[in-house]
């Protein structure tokens, strides 16, 4: 009989140093970072502000580029990696900010597309359709011709976690996604994240300062000075 092989973590850190300038001016804001989350887990990422949680995030995302450890991304290892290695690294990500970054000259289905645009295999057509399907999954159905101006809060970030998922990624990085919104509107949000997360199974790795949301996580893990260190107690809203 075949053993089955345990499955190789979506993100992979060991010994990660990261600092910005240079010389007498250079900071280090990342210490010696390890950390292996699994594919599916929700994590979210807990720590003050100019703890490094961002910093971290761009790293994963292949915003930044690694410098000083190992930092393997859905198995490709991108400390070193090229510019063009980076990008085809992103294509495999979805993105969710906290300022929802949707173009306002755009409506909430050609918002949805842009995240499609990448992906060469979607004929315009497809485009069209995945988006749509996608924008009825999260409760936006009858407002795909509707401009970003015209939306609440709640409905853009709905639109801009549309615009993360339409092409099923693997992986979703999301910074701050409820910060703007209110107490109903940010859990929503987080809800509809982990549901189409969990049905696509796909890995979230969440930034936030939102205790409403923690029970959501599969672990927390928390940041201190640019450290990975043990989260303080901290009080789950009911």
């Amino acid at each position: 009989m075949q053993l089955s092989t345990p499955s190789q973590p979506a993100i992979q850190i060991r010994n990660l140093n990261h600092s910005f300038g240079h010389g007498r001016l250079q900071k280090q804001v990342l210490f010696d970072i390890s950390l292996d989350i699994q594919p599916g887990e929700i994590i979210l990422m807990t720590g003050p502000s100019g703890s490094g949680k961002t910093t971290l995030l761009t790293l994963v995302g292949g915003l930044r580029s690694a410098q000083e450890g190992s930092l393997k991304v859905l198995g490709k290892e991108l400390l070193g990696a090229s510019t063009r290695q980076l990008d085809l690294a992103r294509r495999s990500h979805g993105y969710i900010f906290q300022a929802h970054n949707l173009h306002n000259s755009l409506t909430a289905i050609e918002n949805v597309m842009m995240g499609l645009e990448v992906h060469p295999q979607y004929s315009r057509e497809q485009m069209q359709a995945r988006a749509a399907e996608i924008l009825a999954e999260v409760g936006l159905g009858d407002h795909l011709d509707y401009y970003p101006n015209d939306l609440s809060g709640g409905q853009k970030q709905r639109v801009a976690i549309a615009r993360a998922l339409v092409s099923r990624p693997k992986l979703v990085l999301a910074d701050e996604p409820t910060a703007a919104l209110d107490s109903k509107s940010g859990r929503n949000v987080v809800e509809l994240m982990q549901k189409l997360a969990k049905e696509q199974g796909c890995t979230i790795l969440l930034v936030t300062h939102d205790n409403r949301i923690l029970d959501v996580a599969d672990r927390i893990v928390h940041l201190e000075d640019g450290y990975l260190a043990t989260a303080p107690e901290l009080e789950i809203a009911a």
